[in-house]
């Protein structure tokens, strides 16, 4: 026979009760509870696409850079050669 597993239950947790009486003077009154900022899912993806893009562009002037260094070694290479001659 085949083993089932069996998730635990979730334990509920008692309902906090609600203040009843004001407090007497607004300066020991608790502040407002804002919810705090999350990041979004189109916030997380733009920040991944940017990253993306950015190192792509990193890379192909990486690449460019060595091209353009082969290029004049190969010129100055043939230039020198000429000379010679």
């Amino acid at each position: 026979m085949f083993l089932r597993p069996q998730l635990p239950t979730t334990p509920q947790l008692p309902a906090i009760a609600e203040q009843s009486q004001p407090p007497a003077c607004s300066c020991h009154s608790a502040p407002a509870r804002r919810p705090m900022p999350s990041a979004t899912t189109g916030a997380v993806a733009a920040v991944l696409v940017g990253g993306v893009v950015l190192t792509a562009l990193l890379a192909a002037v990486a690449v460019t850079a060595v091209s353009v260094a082969v290029a004049a070694l190969v010129l100055r290479s043939l230039l020198a050669t000429g000379h010679r001659r």
